[in-house]
């Protein structure tokens, strides 16, 4: 990702500040954020001439304006009348179902204020984009808002994308989307490789699925800061929601960690296999979802590749549909869910189903590595090495045309796969640190990491809880 401009960053470091006003409240930067979508969403759209797709009276100026005594019930109001009124099913997704976390007028009159008085026409259209990614990456480096645990780092969403490469007129797709991070590099990569008539005569289409709402609401922001065209619906890719994804050309997730519990619907009757790991159904329908000759890049946590049962079964046949021609195994410790070990899956769709995968090189970039936070970012420089060494996107035919082993870089052919029983799991660096992944963060940090996994750990039981109840009630 491109540095951004002193000026972008100082307007995003503004936009953040006004939080401040808000602490004495109890709200969090995660909740400013969400309430900074509605805020906006309609300060831009007056910038940017959008206004015409808000219902007349329910308008940045109206608000802006008003001078009765009960600042918040009209905002409030206004809120619930653009999601159910407004004649653009965007603007009603944004909108949708809205709740406010300003509980004083006060509070939300300096908001108002900060943001209208900021010199909006001296930013790009590209630069709304950057200043509203650029607060949804502060907000997840404050691991006190629990949203880092599932923020894929900039510096390795944008490592994929340079793999992968899109370009102009293919289907691009990510069916555990997020807020939209690979979706924006990839539309950002696109247009940077390709002139402005080409990327105009044949655009990239976008497809994505989000199951948490706050989360696509923020997605669809910044799907609109950005001036993307993208498919995108709330649901579970998972379940019939995902069935009207179409055939894709590439597509790039991290799916979400952890089990499926809790839900009593039902996943698509097309995966081969049904597992209540959630990671194994989203590979089923990444490597289903493929056109022949499709690419997919996919982060995955290391159970997923050496887990028998199931797990092995699933493997086989994605080594069998496509070809798995790369692992990168990632350091520890770059996602907020602390010592979760993960990798990231390169692959092609065959054009027949059957022996598709020749060979499989793995990089390994977890051994040795340096620990990572606030004191030492990860950043694009630290994947150089590995980009240079994949070289070009393997053929379907052959892989390891202009690759070259090296220390980190090894090739292991069929013959040793099948001895492994399809284990993937592979490391042969020998100095692999297993310290403690608390080490080298500050005291704050790990409280606030210690409360995360808490966190995480309470929703599973109650998910579990629910799950046992519904198996209860259907005896």
């Amino acid at each position: 990702m491109t540095t951004l401009p002193p000026s972008t960053r100082a307007t995003a470091s503004r936009i953040w500040s006004l939080c401040n006003v808000l602490r004495g409240d109890g709200i969090s930067y995660n909740q400013y954020i969400a309430e900074l979508t509605y805020l906006l969403f309609l300060k831009v759209a007056e910038e940017n001439g959008a206004e015409s797709s808000l219902p007349e009276g329910y308008r940045w100026k109206d608000l802006v304006s008003y001078d009765g005594a009960n600042l918040l019930g009209h905002y409030q109001e206004m809120l619930t009348h653009l999601g159910t009124s407004s004649e653009t099913k965007m603007v009603r997704d944004i909108f949708a179902f809205p709740t406010t976390v300003f509980s004083h007028s006060e509070n939300l009159r300096v908001v108002i204020n900060g943001l209208n008085a900021i010199q909006w026409n001296q930013i790009s259209e590209d630069g709304l984009g950057q200043i509203y990614e650029a607060l949804l990456a502060k907000n997840s480096e404050d691991a006190r808002s629990g949203a880092g645990q599932y923020f894929t780092p900039r510096a390795l969403v944008d490592c994929i994308v340079s793999i992968v490469k899109p370009t102009v007129g293919e289907l691009i797709q990510d069916p555990a989307t997020g807020t939209g991070g690979f979706l924006i590099s990839a539309d950002a990569y696109v247009r940077a490789t390709q002139t402005q008539e080409e990327y105009e005569a044949t655009p990239p289409q976008y497809e994505g699925v989000e199951i948490e709402r706050g989360t696509y609401r923020l997605c669809l922001m910044n799907v609109f800061l950005h001036r993307m065209n993208a498919s995108l619906s709330l649901g579970d890719a998972l379940t019939e929601d995902g069935s009207h994804l179409k055939p894709a050309d590439v597509i790039i997730a991290n799916p979400p960690f952890g089990a499926k519990s809790g839900s009593v619907r039902a996943t698509r009757d097309s995966f081969s296999y049904s597992s209540s790991n959630k990671q194994l159904e989203f590979l089923q329908h990444i490597y289903q979802s493929l056109k022949p000759g499709g690419r997919a890049a996919v982060v995955l946590p290391d159970n997923v590749l050496f887990e028998e049962g199931v797990a092995r079964q699933i493997r086989r046949e994605l080594m069998e549909l496509c070809s798995l021609h790369t692992i990168l195994r990632l350091p520890t410790g770059i996602f907020y869910a602390q010592g979760v070990k993960t990798n990231v899956l390169f692959f092609t769709r065959g054009h027949g189903n059957q022996e598709n995968t020749k060979e499989v090189w793995i990089y390994d970039l977890r051994t040795a590595a340096p620990k990572f936070g606030k004191k030492n970012p990860l950043t694009s420089s630290y994947f150089a090495d590995f980009i240079s060494s994949f070289g070009k996107w393997p053929h379907l035919e052959r892989v390891s045309e202009d690759r070259v082993e090296n220390d980190r870089f090894k090739r292991f052919d069929l013959d040793y796969l099948s001895s492994t029983n399809e284990n993937l799991d592979i490391h042969w660096l020998t100095d692999e640190q297993e310290s403690d992944e608390y080490e080298g963060l500050r005291p704050d940090e790990i409280s606030a990491l210690v409360l995360v996994s808490l966190g995480s750990l309470i929703k599973d039981v109650e998910d579990l809880h629910v799950a046992l109840n519904v198996t209860e009630d259907d005896q």
